[in-house]
């Protein structure tokens, strides 16, 4: 029995306006909150299976349609005539299956009954920034309860500079 490709579609730009932190800082750095967006969607990867792939209008970098790797996201500016709606919309006819199960994240309502008649599922901006911050709450669970039992060590002793460089590696940086 074959399992679901599980694909998350992210409207960068729309997300980062529906979350209330990153747009407090794209008022004052731009980059910084796309930044920090493709971050979180590293650790909501790391944490779900789930390929993610980041879509950012280019109107802000003019030029060809760029696809780069941060971490292990995938990030895509599109070209300059082209708005994230068309690229979302072209991404699921391209990678829609059988077994891929495509989800999109956006609070634009007019794209999400576009992206739902094609068979993929909408997952509203406020949805995905609740799933964060549950992730981020597990993370910092984790973090708390092994700072808190000294006695528990790990098997393999390391450095902090080292445990750090393998969380770095672990999240695909």
């Amino acid at each position: 029995m074959s399992t679901m490709n599980e694909i998350l579609i992210v409207d960068g730009y729309n997300v980062i306006g529906a979350w209330n932190e990153l747009k407090e800082l794209r008022e004052r750095d731009f980059e910084s909150a796309r930044d920090l967006l493709i971050n979180k969607m590293a650790e909501y990867q790391a944490v779900t299976g789930c390929r993610v792939i980041i879509i950012f209008d280019a109107y802000l970098i003019p030029g060809q349609e760029t696809k780069t790797k941060k971490s292990t996201v995938e990030v895509i500016y599109t070209k300059k005539s082209e708005k994230a709606d068309q690229k979302i919309e072209g991404l699921i006819k391209k990678l829609q299956n059988v077994k891929t199960r495509i989800h999109v994240a956006t609070s634009d309502m007019a794209e999400q009954w576009a992206v739902f008649s094609q068979g993929a599922l909408r997952k509203p901006s406020r949805e995905l920034i609740e799933d964060i911050r549950k992730i981020d709450r597990q993370i910092g669970k984790a973090t708390m309860n092994n700072e808190r039992l000294p006695g528990k060590r790990s098997v393999i002793q390391i450095d902090e500079e080292t445990r750090a460089k393998l969380e770095k590696m672990r999240r695909g940086f």
